[in-house]
């Protein structure tokens, strides 16, 4: 069974947990989301889980590197006297909510970006989609990470959290990058947009998400890939504006606007 932890949730967009352990309770996160911790806090960096054994938690490790995060699971074990805190800090604009899996049948699908930490005994997998098609074209959608268990677990949703509760046979269909999180219940597959001019001059995705219930979905309205798009495209190595589409309207805009300097 997962530990039994509290918490508590500091700030407004760009927030930070603040977990409290009692003597040996242990909350583990990705490497380098540690924001601050106190007396009494130990770190202890593994390849998996306790108890999956050197080739279990080598195998954990390949696949967690796979998705782009750390090869490594770092626990915080408080070894102190009394209460002690460990905080983990959102890396951009968001907020940060807490889920009990109990809640959603022991299990939740996420985008490899939005997991933050979650109480030590919680499973912490990579879990592929079925088809092809998802990979190549659902971008963040291809590898995803499972959360398995009876715990806390802490996400962290770029922009404001958007709850859907799907009934047997709804389906949304949803910017790839907005999905954060899902229940296992829910179906996710990729279509094809259907007004391809739309797509191609309108500065949307080619392809959707489709997300067909029954089970719960949470979305987000500023993935991080959309956030580095618009500091890449305002920076000096990008474009002045953002341009959408093939054709693009930025420089057009820019010269609207009275910048001449392109």
């Amino acid at each position: 069974m997962a530990d039994e932890i509290d918490y508590e949730i500091i700030g407004n967009d760009m927030q930070i947990v603040e977990i409290e352990l009692d003597p040996e309770e242990a909350v583990q996160a990705e490497a380098g989301a540690m924001a601050y911790m106190g007396p009494g806090i130990q770190m202890q960096t593994s390849m998996g889980n306790e108890g999956s054994g050197l080739f279990g938690g080598l195998k954990k490790g390949l696949k967690r590197a796979l998705t782009g995060e750390s090869f490594f699971i770092t626990s915080f074990v408080q070894k102190g006297s009394g209460k002690g805190h460990v905080a983990f800090a959102a890396p951009y604009p968001g907020k940060i909510i807490p889920l009990d899996l109990t809640k959603f049948g022991g299990g939740l699908l996420c985008q490899k970006d939005s997991f933050l930490c979650a109480a030590r005994g919680v499973e912490i997998e990579v879990a592929f989609t079925r088809k092809l098609g998802v990979g190549f074209f659902g971008g963040e959608g291809f590898i995803l990470q499972r959360l398995k268990g009876d715990g806390l677990a802490f996400l962290h949703i770029g922009g404001t959290v958007i709850r859907k509760d799907l009934a047997v046979g709804e389906t949304y269909r949803v910017d790839t990058g907005c999905v954060a999180a899902f229940t296992e219940t829910v179906t996710y597959d990729i279509t094809w947009s259907k007004n391809f001019k739309n797509a191609l001059f309108g500065g949307e995705g080619v392809v959707l998400a489709t997300l067909t219930g029954p089970g719960t979905v949470y979305m987000q309205s500023l993935p991080f890939s959309r956030l580095a798009d618009r500091i890449f495209a305002a920076s000096a190595f990008g474009n002045r504006e953002e341009q959408n589409g093939v054709a693009g309207t930025g420089i057009l805009g820019g010269l609207i606007g009275g910048d001449r300097s392109f």
